[in-house]
C-alpha cells in the first residue's frame, strides 16, 4: 500500500447512506493525509458532503443520458485512481470500480452476486447485526486503517447558519422560543409514524414546553405537514419544502430536539448534535440507529424480514402504530429534562 496516493470512495445511496460514510473517510485522512480522496455520490445527495476537510474532490453522478455516462467513465480512467472502495454493494458501482481501471478494488458482496469480479479484495462480512458505520470501516481493515471516531461528520459555513436564520425568519419563527423538528414523511409508508400522532405530539410539547414547533420534510411531504398543521390546535409551523440540505442541518443545530423515522434528516439532526427521538420499524437501530448527539430509540423489534418490501401485510398492528403517543412524548422529555441539565442522554429501547 506504500504507492497508495490517489482513493476514490464511491458511495451510491442516499443522504443518510452518505453521511455515515464520512468516519470512513475521516479514517483514511487522519491515517494517511498525503493521500488524495475523492468521493463519488449520486445527484442530491452532494451537499452532505460540501466543505467536507477530508475530502479533496466530489464526483457527482446522473443518472443521465448514455453520452453522460461515457464521458464520466473516460473520466475516471484519466484520473488514475490508485484505490476504489465501493461502499455502496450494488451492481452499478461495483462496474465503475472495474472500468476505473485502479489496481485495488475493494468492496462488498453479500448478496454473492457477480459484481466479485469487479473487486481484487471483496470485504469478507462479520457475523451478527453491525452499525452500517462499522460496516463501512470494514473496508479499511486490507489498508490497515482503524477509525479513531465513528461519529458521522457534517460541515456548516457561517453563511449556511446565516442562511437558515433568514429562512426562520421567513417562516416567522420566533428565536425567543425553543425550537423542535417533527419529521412524519418517510420514504416508505411502513417506515413512517401516523400524522394523526405527529399533531398530538405537537399539541402536548407546545403545552408544555411552549416551543416552536416546525413540520419537516421534503416538497413531497408538503401534503402531509399541511395534514399534521390541520389536525394539531397548536399551529405548528411547516418547513417542509422549504429548505436546502445545509439549511436543514443548520436549523437542526438551533433546535432543542428532532423526532422522527428513520431517515437522512434523522442522521443529519444526529451529527449536528441535537438531541433526537429515533422512531423505528422494519429497520434494525443497531444498524441504522442515529451517531452523534444524545438519542432515545423507540422500536418494537418485530421481525419484517418476511414482508418488508413492497408491502407490510401486519396493517393496524405494524411496527410504526404499535410505537404510543405517550412513549414518544416521554422520550422527548427525558431528552428535553437533560438537555437543560446539560448532560448526555442515555440510549433507549422500548419493546426490545
Amino acid at each position: 500500500m506504500a504507492a497508495m496516493q490517489k482513493i476514490l470512495i464511491i458511495k451510491l445511496r442516499y443522504i443518510g447512506d452518505v453521511l455515515l460514510a464520512t468516519p470512513t473517510v475521516r479514517a483514511i485522512k487522519v491515517a494517511r493525509p498525503d493521500v488524495q480522496v475523492t468521493m463519488m455520490v449520486n445527484r442530491g445527495t452532494e451537499d452532505v458532503l460540501s466543505g467536507n476537510p477530508d475530502l479533496d474532490e466530489i464526483i457527482v453522478l446522473d443518472k443521465g443520458s448514455l453520452t453522460a455516462q461515457s464521458r464520466l467513465v473516460a473520466g475516471l480512467r484519466r484520473r488514475r485512481f490508485d484505490t476504489v472502495i465501493d461502499l455502496t454493494d450494488g451492481d452499478r458501482s461495483a462496474f465503475l470500480s472495474w472500468i476505473s481501471g485502479a489496481p485495488v478494488r475493494i468492496g462488498f458482496n453479500d448478496e454473492h452476486r457477480w459484481r466479485v469480479r469487479c473487486y481484487t479484495q471483496v470485504v469478507q462480512p462479520v457475523p451478527g447485526v453491525r452499525h452500517r458505520i462499522d460496516r463501512d470501516l470494514e473496508a479499511l481493515k486490507s489498508m490497515s486503517i482503524q477509525a479513531g471516531s465513528k461519529d458521522p461528520q457534517l460541515w456548516l459555513t457561517p453563511e449556511e447558519e446565516s442562511s437558515a436564520d433568514q429562512l426562520l425568519d421567513q417562516l416567522g419563527v420566533q428565536r425567543s422560543q425553543m425550537i423542535v423538528i417533527l419529521q412524519p414523511g418517510a420514504r416508505y409508508w411502513f417506515k413512517a409514524w401516523p400524522p394523526e400522532r405527529f399533531a398530538e405530539l405537537a399539541d402536548h410539547l407546545t403545552s408544555q414546553y411552549g416551543c416552536q414547533v416546525l413540520i419537516g420534510g421534503s416538497r413531497q411531504d408538503g401534503d402531509l405537514a399541511q395534514q399534521i398543521r390541520q389536525m394539531a390546535k397548536s399551529s405548528p409551523v411547516i418547513m417542509a419544502g422549504r429548505t436546502t440540505i445545509k439549511q436543514f442541518a443548520a436549523i437542526a443545530k438551533k433546535s432543542a430536539l428532532f423526532v422522527g423515522s428513520d431517515s437522512g434528516a434523522m442522521h443529519m439532526a444526529s451529527a449536528v448534535g441535537t438531541p433526537v427521538v429515533a422512531l423505528f420499524g422494519p429497520s434494525s437501530p443497531l444498524e441504522w440507529g442515529p451517531r452523534g448527539g444524545p438519542v432515545e430509540v423507540l422500536y418494537k423489534g418485530l421481525d419484517c424480514r418476511s414482508c418488508f418490501h413492497p408491502t407490510c401485510t401486519r396493517g393496524e398492528e405494524n411496527c410504526m402504530r404499535l410505537i404510543a403517543v405517550y412513549e414518544v412524548f416521554a422520550a422527548a422529555q427525558r431528552l428535553l429534562s437533560v438537555g437543560k441539565l446539560g448532560g448526555a442522554a442515555s440510549y433507549s429501547s422500548s419493546g426490545r
